[in-house]
């Protein structure tokens, strides 16, 4: 069984932890571990999780993966509360991993909580770095120099540190990491192999091709002026994930506003397909800084395995993927010239099953088959 850390609720956004951690139930047990909550959590954010008593709450979500919702201190994210955070985050674990009559083989943090240390001897200790954490900081409002500190010491911890960039990898090994395991971000290929015999989403039924679409969170790591750009030469854009209120709070609402333009907010992952099913292309739209720099999109092997063209901004994620199949454009007019390109073969039948075939090659099942294999997991 392997212990994983999230850095999310099973019941929230879909990201990296939770898609790699569903398919890595194919190679082992997993133990998922919820971000914790307290008394003082707001509602929105327990998830049917009760308000009563501090006991945790072990829950089997399927044969092989049962979530642990673990209970913490008011304020547990303050710098002086967090280190009783962690030590009930590990003592939480032991008990659920006791109820469950199991004994791990591994431990993954999903971020920088101080979750790796004191496990017993033959248990590998893994950080699991989908982010630039340090660079990072002050897009979430942290503390820099206490999040390096805390980098530093999950660094320390960890027997093995996978990093989902090239940017990362580097960065980490630089600094001493023991062992470095380069798995990017994947895609789940399954979601979209059935996208032909979805309805588009009906929240696009107004736009007119060709539609851009863009799906996740709109904050400060988006370039504005590129999708501005869109909306100005006439293409219409379905724009899907939750706003930052302190990212263009003017602009964002003027730009949702236009008729050739649609904003639906934070969705389910299980909605995502009928939405990219309305499009024609996907879009990254990235702003240049370290943290994009390091980061590796889900959204831009999403467009592909939904068998759409993507268009993304000069990352070296892109780079990494070296692929024909993703166009790439740095300035408004390079990006609406792009766009334009791509509409124009979306349907191309070759060129949609060479994009699902490229997707299949970076499906979550290959990037999990990759870290079980990095820590010797087998059935």
């Amino acid at each position: 069984m392997i212990v994983v850390f999230a850095g999310t609720s099973w019941d929230g956004v879909a990201g990296s932890d939770r898609l790699l951690a569903t398919e890595l139930t194919a190679h082992t047990d997993v133990l998922w571990v919820d971000p914790p909550i307290s008394a003082a959590t707001p509602d929105r954010y327990r998830y049917g999780a009760s308000r009563l008593g501090m006991a945790p709450q072990l829950r089997r979500v399927s044969p092989s993966l049962h979530r642990l919702t673990p209970r913490a201190l008011p304020m547990h994210t303050r710098p002086y509360v967090k280190v009783s955070t962690a030590a009930l985050l590990r003592s939480q674990a032991r008990w659920a991993l006791r109820r469950l009559g199991r004994r791990p083989a591994a431990v993954m943090a999903c971020n920088l909580v101080d979750v790796l240390r004191g496990w017993e001897p033959g248990v590998t200790k893994v950080l699991y770095g989908t982010d630039d954490f340090v660079a990072g900081a002050a897009l979430m409002g942290h503390d820099a120099d206490r999040v390096a500190a805390d980098e530093r010491r999950q660094l320390a911890n960890a027997d093995l540190v996978v990093a989902i960039s090239t940017v990362l990898a580097e960065r980490w090994t630089s600094m001493g990491a023991r062992r470095v395991e380069l798995i990017p971000n994947g895609v789940q290929t399954s979601a979209y192999r059935d996208l032909s015999l979805l309805s588009p989403a009906p929240e696009a039924g107004g736009l007119t091709s060709p539609i851009a679409g863009v799906i996740g969170q709109f904050s400060d790591r988006t370039d504005f002026d590129l999708l501005a750009a869109l909306a100005d030469d006439g293409i219409s854009l379905l724009l899907v994930g939750p706003h930052d209120a302190r990212w263009e709070p003017e602009r964002f609402p003027q730009l949702v506003a236009r008729p050739n333009v649609v904003w639906v907010g934070r969705q389910p992952f299980e909605k995502v397909p009928s939405f990219l099913r309305a499009v024609d292309v996907g879009v990254t739209p990235y702003r240049d800084t370290p943290f994009n720099r390091a980061s590796f999109p889900l959204k831009t092997l999403e467009y592909l395995g939904a068998g759409k063209p993507a268009v993304s901004t000069d990352l070296p994620a892109v780079h990494w993927l070296d692929s024909p199949l993703v166009r790439v454009a740095n300035t408004p007019k390079e990006l609406v010239s792009a766009v334009c390109e791509a509409a124009a073969e979306s349907s191309v039948p070759e060129l949609v099953a060479a994009r699902r075939a490229f997707a299949e090659q970076h499906s979550w099942a290959q990037r999990a088959a990759a870290l079980a294999s990095a820590l010797g997991l087998s059935r």
